[in-house]
């Protein structure tokens, strides 16, 4: 025989009555209990950065934590050459910023094989050895991380250390948006950027973004000056644009008489240079970048050792 409704209702249980009784917990205590869960399957917190390790990291978006450099790939100032009038902007940049005064985010951008990582490197290098109180680092943030600034800003903001945030061969393809992230961090957004941190990026191109990108955009636009307006915009808010175009032949030679000096290599004079100037010949170029892969070959050839490689310069 059926219930009646009011039946059922009466043999429903009660959980306010079983909680009193302690057949069931409060809400309270599940509350405490599933909050607990949580934390115990939650992975623990990175650990705080300890910017006393190193004078250089690498941004590590996935775990949230900023990787020590034992040793950093950069070659001393004086072996940096055809570069003179951006090496002298760029390092009174960034002198400024170690001294706590205002300072510009820079675009080093141009020709290949001119130096561009190379003199942020070497840049740091000097500034931060002439500044060590509360001390300037460098911060490399790979190309596909850039969406991840905000929480790098985040980890940076509240160290009394200065910071250079450093990407390297930065450009944005057609289907790309994370330019957002770094026009947002340069400029924008409500804390703005850190005053501890400055941002230095390198690019060929001086926009950032391929030529038939602009151009796509501006065929499929209603207004087309809007169109590519929001992604050109993001080289505006570099203060500091540092061009950099291919050397000349003299330039070049000092390049390699450069290198052939500060690693002792016997050879010198009108061979040394016939030498050179045939191996930039079958590259097709002259840049620092084919200075050193001859100045690699010589020294091979010779028996002499270049420290593996890490004193190289004017490689990007």
């Amino acid at each position: 025989m059926a219930q009646s409704p009011q039946r059922f209702r009466d043999k429903a249980p009660n959980a306010t009555t079983d909680a009193a009784k302690g057949k069931l917990p409060d809400n309270s205590e599940i509350l405490l209990r599933i909050a607990g869960a949580l934390e115990r399957l939650a992975p623990p917190p990175p650990p705080a950065p300890d910017f006393a390790t190193a004078e250089a990291f690498v941004w590590q978006p996935e775990a949230k934590r900023l990787a020590p450099v034992r040793r950093v790939n950069r070659v001393d100032m004086s072996l940096l050459k055809g570069i003179d009038r951006v090496r002298d902007l760029l390092v009174e940049n960034t002198e400024r910023f170690a001294r706590g005064l205002p300072a510009n985010n820079a675009l080093l951008w141009g020709a290949r094989g001119m130096g561009k990582s190379s003199l942020v490197k070497a840049a740091h290098a000097a500034i931060g050895a002439a500044h060590p109180h509360p001390g300037l680092k460098l911060v490399e943030i790979h190309r596909e991380d850039i969406e991840s600034l905000p929480d790098l800003m985040a980890m940076l903001r509240t160290a009394p250390q200065h910071f250079i945030v450093f990407c390297d061969d930065l450009s944005f393809d057609a289907e790309d948006t994370s330019y957002k992230s770094l026009k947002t961090m340069l400029e924008g957004g409500i804390e703005g950027r850190p005053d501890n941190v400055i941002f230095y990026a390198t690019s060929n191109r001086r926009h950032m973004m391929a030529r038939e990108m602009m151009e796509n955009e501006r065929s499929t636009a209603i207004n087309p000056g809007e169109a590519v307006e929001e992604k050109v915009s993001l080289s505006d808010r570099f203060g500091l644009w540092l061009g950099f175009h291919r050397c000349s032949q003299d330039e070049f030679l000092a390049m390699v008489e450069g290198y052939v000096v500060h690693y002792r290599i016997p050879l010198s004079g009108a061979e040394l240079r016939r030498e050179a100037l045939e191996w930039a010949t079958t590259r097709g170029a002259r840049s620092g970048r084919v200075a050193w892969q001859y100045v690699q070959d010589l020294a091979g050839r010779l028996g002499v050792k270049t420290d593996g490689g890490r004193q190289r310069t004017n490689d990007r």
